[in-house]
């Protein structure tokens, strides 16, 4: 069992492959791996209650952890009482110490 961080950068209103990066992170996690997506710059817009949320809720129910970072839902004017339920609101600080702790981390 492998610790992997995936990183979501790109909105899913607009690019049609984060479909692929939710997958993939999906696939992992029916492995049995811990897998959690970091949702960062326009990569948050699905974490606001809309109708790309439920493409986070199959992500959880695969057992993908999602955070979202905070100064990026701050930019957008996302409030943290706006968020899917599936969705915590986390600070860059949990990327840079699960990559110091070895998790494998891949950004798209």
């Amino acid at each position: 069992m492998a610790d992997y961080l995936l990183i979501e950068s790109r909105d899913p209103f607009e690019c049609n492959d984060v479909l692929y990066f939710y997958e993939l992170a999906a696939s992992l996690a029916r492995e049995r791996n811990k897998v959690t997506m970091f949702l960062i710059q326009n990569g948050v817009l699905p974490a606001r209650r809309c109708s790309r949320s439920e493409l986070l809720s199959t992500l959880n129910n695969a057992g993908v952890e999602l955070l979202a970072d905070d100064f990026s839902l701050r930019e957008r004017g996302i409030a943290t009482d706006r968020l899917a339920a599936e969705v915590r609101p986390a600070s860059l600080e949990v990327v840079i110490d699960r990559l110091a702790h070895g998790c494998k981390a891949l950004w798209h």
